[in-house]
């Protein structure tokens, strides 16, 4: 993993950087295992906010600091003072939701690169990317049956959306953890990786989807979200947008060319 000179949010407990086009965004509180306090939250927001508004930027990575943990769900500690009732926890699910709401309609790319552990909120964070990528060692759950915690409606959609009802019942129920075998096996993650190779294989994956036409992606990133959502609720005027936006860029007739050339495109995202 290389040195990245960061700019440091929420205290120094969110990292954003941009290296070589990609943007990261580092969980960097190692001490708690990135346990998610709403500072965090809200200087996690802060950092995707400006990813997304930096042209030079067309995927982001998020990952946590350590070598130990994603995140490991959120700052217990903070529950007296911020979690300790329904009032106080609407307030805190509002606060933390705006975050989360950003990160599912992101409109660039997003990979998680999960090294340790992936629990509660980390599993919130990690399901809300378009790609999971883990390492061997990596450990995932969602413990909100042993604290108590009812989860809601889209923390549940998008398990469901990618493990299917019965796992996710039986993740839900139990609160139990499984390895990263299991996570690959039932769909949890994309990808699994040593240790050592995970950092590397996540930049790769990261710099191939920067090299591509932006639009494209862009085109089905919007398209498999309609794919997601209920019939009646799909927006199919927008994936009728976006196609006609695709096939009329200067990026399609740079693609072509490029192919017909024999050398490598050069997309500008118009």
């Amino acid at each position: 993993m290389p040195n990245l000179s960061n700019k440091p949010l929420a205290d120094g407990k969110i990292l954003q950087d941009v290296v070589d086009g990609v943007g990261v965004v580092t969980f960097n509180n190692p001490d708690k295992h990135n346990a998610m306090s709403l500072e965090m939250w809200e200087g996690f927001g802060e950092a995707l906010a400006a990813l997304r508004d930096d042209d030079t930027v067309r995927v982001v990575i998020l990952r946590g600091a350590g070598g130990k943990a994603f995140v490991s769900g959120a700052d217990i500690s903070q529950f007296e003072k911020v979690r300790h009732n329904a009032a106080a926890s609407e307030e805190y699910a509002r606060r933390s939701a705006a975050q989360r709401a950003l990160l599912a309609d992101y409109p660039k790319p997003t990979i998680a690169c999960i090294d340790g552990y992936c629990l509660g909120g980390g599993m919130q964070v990690a399901m809300l990317a378009d790609i999971r990528l883990a390492s061997h060692g990596s450990q995932f759950g969602i413990p909100a049956a042993r604290l108590g915690i009812a989860y809601g409606y889209d923390g549940l959609r998008h398990l469901v959306s990618l493990v299917g009802p019965a796992w996710a019942r039986l993740l839900m129920y139990t609160g139990m953890r499984i390895d990263s075998a299991e996570a690959l096996r039932i769909g949890l993650v994309e990808r699994l990786l040593p240790d050592a190779e995970l950092w590397d294989a996540t930049m790769e994956i990261a710099r191939t989807i920067s090299g591509n036409a932006p639009l494209a992606i862009k085109a089905a990133k919007i398209t498999i979200a309609q794919v997601l959502k209920d019939p009646a609720d799909r927006d199919m005027a927008a994936i009728k947008q976006v196609g006609i936006e695709c096939m009329d860029s200067a990026d399609f007739r740079e693609g072509r060319s490029a192919f017909m050339e024999k050398r490598e495109p050069q997309f500008k995202g118009r």
